[in-house]
Formats: structure tokens, C-alpha cells, sequence
């Protein structure tokens, strides 16, 4: 019997978010509350000056407001959440995709921080850093007893400051000390690549940067393959996490010519938004394949979907993750920040995303290796899925069923074993054929 098993990753859950920016401390007028309400409000001011008071020790006024209101957030969905000042500064600096720091994609390896690999030109890059290094302090201070995130902040500050690092490199003596200038850093939302005859695009993430990042890769491909000699593109969102809307929209409609990407539809129908994609395909018409998994969300989805709809693309691979939802961002006094669940999306046909997610258009399941499994104390015969049908307390999608949303969202380190990218590239070249491939563009959604 087959055990199904959810993967709950909190860095893809706080990624998974398409979001929408409101400028001003009210988004709109709430409706009166009743007495009742007014009534438990005063209970609760009544329990927090009892635990004030009585608490075993002094408790942190600041932290049991923060906690308070984020239970009440909380018990909404998933997604919506309360950000105090840092935590709405550091989503701020995610979305923008650039910061002062040193330029380094690092990991976690017995306790001390790995470097998987210097962002080219970037100081860190400049001064020497090699992939493999392992940071062992960070200005004298130890890494060991730090989580990841606490080190990376460490390593982030003002453009122009300097901060020194002590690396243990394999090969090497003793330490290395290096001072290294920050700079400023945009993270890379986009990674491409020629693969003979077909150009491989694959989207981390949607922030500010992932528009402009993509236009670039299209445009390296097109000048480094003959048009002649291209056969297509495959779009490769496995594992995005999502991002901002607007990122989405405007990655949905460089490949469109005309009709709609997403709605979003909310409390009420007069809230309902449609985004249209304009004239002017930015890959002139060659075939496309997306690659999705139980990783790609959000964001990721809304692509995914509208390429689908519009059967501009072939989508290969496993079931989407199915977070559908939109989040709002409200700022709040004192520079913290509300997110809260507004709307839902639906895809060009009218399906929603939510606790669904967008099914391939040919299935192409990737397996976990066994030795995976094992490492993860998991039998041959176990089944791993992520996705937002399993998550408690989700919003439950007008198309959601009994089989839910999410899949594996393994991908292999090494191309060759790529199940899903291998089953793209012969889609293009004709070593495999499906009645999905080419779409057919007379069953298109409506415009």
C-alpha cells in the first residue's frame, strides 16, 4: 500500500506568493464592528495585562502583540501574516532582487557556510572566493552555532562597507582571510543555456529582475543559435516558488500575442481584474515547452497556466503546486507590513489555481532515488507530494478534489537523469511526438 507522504518546506511556503503592493496604511474601509466584537476585544486586553502583571517572568510586550496578531492572521490561511519592520524590509529587498552584499549563493555544511558559487563580476567573485569554500567566521565572530540565515545577514550591509571572512579551503594550509568590499548584489532570477539546437531558459523566482533577466537569455540564445537552426525553447519553472504578479504577467506575455494571462477575483465581483497580454511575441513564433512540478507555485502557476490556456506552450511534466491565492501587501505604522489573502486566481479558461494547481499537459513523472529515500527514512513503495490541498487551514479551491494539488518536486543535479528536461528537448527536436505537441491553436481560451 502506498503511503502519501507532504513535503513542507517553510522557504518555499514564504516564497509561494504573487503579491500585490498597496501604497498607504489603508487598503480600504472595514465594516463597523458589532458590540460582541467589541466585547471580545476587551477580554483580550484583559488577558494581556494579566500575563503583563502576573506572567512567571517579564514577558515582551512587543513580541506577544506580534504573536497575537499573527494568530489571528493565521487562522485565516497559510499565507497571510503579520511582517514587524526587518521582516517587511527583508520581503522588500527579495522582491527588488538586489541588496548590498558580497555576491555568493552559500548552503549550510557541517555547521559552517558553504559557498555552491560566487555570482560572477560580484566582490566576492573578485576577491577570490571559490565555490567550496567553507566560511568559518565572519569578522572574527564563529559561524558554528549560527543558523544559515543568521550568517547571510552577517555577510549583508551598507554598499561600500567592508567585512572579512575566514575560509577553511580543501587544498590550503591554513585559513584564508580575505576583506572583501560590499556592493551592491542583484540575485539572479534566471539561468539559461544553449542545448544544441534549443534554448533551456529556467526561472528561479519572479522579482524584479526576472522580466528583464529573461529578454536578456532570449535574446543570447537567438545570437548564439541561428534562427534556422533553432527548434524552440523550453521554459523551465520547476521549483519557482512564485513572486510578484506583475513579474508573472509580463513573463506570460512576452511569449503572447493577444488574450488574457490571469484574473484575480475577490470578496466582490466588482473586485474581479484581468490582465491582457499585448501584441508581440518575444520568441517569433518558435515552439515552447514549460516544465512544472509540485514546486512550481504561484507566480509559477499563473505562467504555466496562461501558456496552457492559450495554447501558446506544451506544459510537460507533474501536477503544480495549487497556491492560487493573492497577497496583498499593506504597510502599517512603524514599517511594518500586513499580508493578507484578497483574491484568487484563475487562469485564462476560467479554472482556479487553488488547491488544484495546473495539471501538464503530457504527464512526466521524476522519481526520487532511492538513495534519497533512504536518507529520509522513507520505504521503496513511499509516495512524496507537496502542495497546497495538504497544507492546514488552506483555502479551498472551487476545483479542488479528493486527489488535491502538488507532486514530487525533485529535480536531478545532473542533466542527463532529468526524466521531465530530457522528455522537453526531444518534444522539440521530433524524437518524440504527443498529440499535445504542437497545442493547437483553435482551442485556445477565448480573448
Amino acid at each position: 500500500m502506498i503511503r502519501k507522504l507532504s513535503l513542507l518546506f517553510a522557504g518555499a511556503l514564504m516564497g509561494a506568493t504573487a503579491m500585490t503592493v498597496i501604497v498607504g496604511q489603508q487598503a480600504g474601509v472595514a465594516n463597523a464592528a458589532g458590540s460582541d466584537t467589541y466585547r471580545q476585544l476587551a477580554i483580550f486586553g484583559d488577558v494581556f495585562e494579566r500575563v503583563r502583571s502576573q506572567y512567571v517572568s517579564a514577558p515582551d510586550d512587543q513580541k506577544m502583540v506580534e504573536n497575537a496578531i499573527n494568530g489571528m492572521l493565521t487562522s485565516l490561511d497559510p499565507h497571510s501574516s503579520y511582517m514587524n519592520a526587518k521582516e517587511a524590509a527583508d520581503m522588500r529587498t527579495e522582491t527588488r532582487g538586489q541588496f548590498g552584499g558580497l555576491g555568493i549563493e552559500v548552503t549550510m555544511q557541517d555547521e559552517l557556510v558553504k559557498v555552491v558559487s560566487p555570482f560572477e563580476g560580484t566582490p566576492a567573485d573578485k576577491a577570490g572566493v571559490l565555490a567550496g569554500d567553507l566560511i568559518a567566521e565572519i569578522n572574527g565572530d564563529q559561524v558554528r552555532g549560527l543558523t544559515l540565515s543568521q550568517a547571510v545577514e552577517k555577510m549583508k550591509g551598507d554598499i561600500g562597507s567592508s567585512v572579512t571572512l575566514t575560509i577553511v579551503r580543501e587544498g590550503a594550509t591554513k585559513p584564508i582571510r580575505l576583506s572583501i568590499k560590499r556592493d551592491e548584489i542583484k540575485v539572479p532570477s534566471v539561468r539559461h543555456e544553449v542545448k544544441d539546437d534549443v534554448g533551456y531558459i529556467k526561472l528561479l523566482k519572479f522579482n524584479e529582475q526576472t522580466t528583464v533577466g529573461m529578454e536578456e537569455a532570449i535574446a543570447d540564445i537567438e545570437k548564439k543559435v541561428p534562427a534556422d537552426k533553432l527548434k524552440g525553447f523550453v521554459l523551465d519553472l520547476r521549483r519557482n516558488p512564485g513572486g510578484l504578479l506583475d513579474e508573472a504577467v509580463s513573463v506570460s506575455d512576452a511569449f503572447l500575442e493577444n488574450g488574457e494571462i490571469v484574473s484575480t477575483r475577490g470578496r466582490n465581483p466588482e473586485e474581479t481584474r484581468r490582465y491582457n497580454a499585448r501584441s508581440g511575441d518575444d520568441i517569433h513564433g518558435k515552439p515552447l515547452v514549460v516544465i512544472v512540478n509540485g514546486g512550481s507555485a504561484s507566480a509559477s502557476e499563473i505562467v504555466a497556466g496562461a501558456l496552457q490556456d492559450q495554447r501558446r506552450a506544451t506544459v510537460v511534466g507533474s501536477r503544480s503546486f495549487g497556491k492560487g491565492s493573492v497577497q496583498t501587501i499593506i504597510p502599517l505604522g512603524g514599517n511594518g507590513a500586513l499580508r493578507l489573502t484578497t483574491a484568487l486566481y484563475y487562469t485564462p479558461s476560467g479554472r482556479s489555481i487553488q488547491g488544484r494547481g495546473i495539471d501538464p499537459d503530457i504527464a512526466v513523472e521524476q522519481p526520487l532515488p532511492d538513495d534519497i529515500k533512504k536518507q529520509m527514512g522513507l520505504d521503496a513503495g513511499d509516495e512524496v507530494t507537496r502542495g497546497e490541498s495538504s497544507l492546514r487551514g488552506h483555502i479551498t479551491g472551487k476545483e479542488e478534489n479528493s486527489e488535491g494539488s502538488g507532486s514530487l518536486d525533485y529535480v536531478p543535479p545532473d542533466a542527463k537523469d532529468d526524466i521531465q528536461l530530457n522528455y522537453a528537448l526531444d518534444l522539440l527536436r521530433g524524437v518524440k511526438t504527443d498529440a499535445a505537441f504542437p497545442p493547437k491553436p483553435d482551442q485556445r481560451a477565448a480573448k
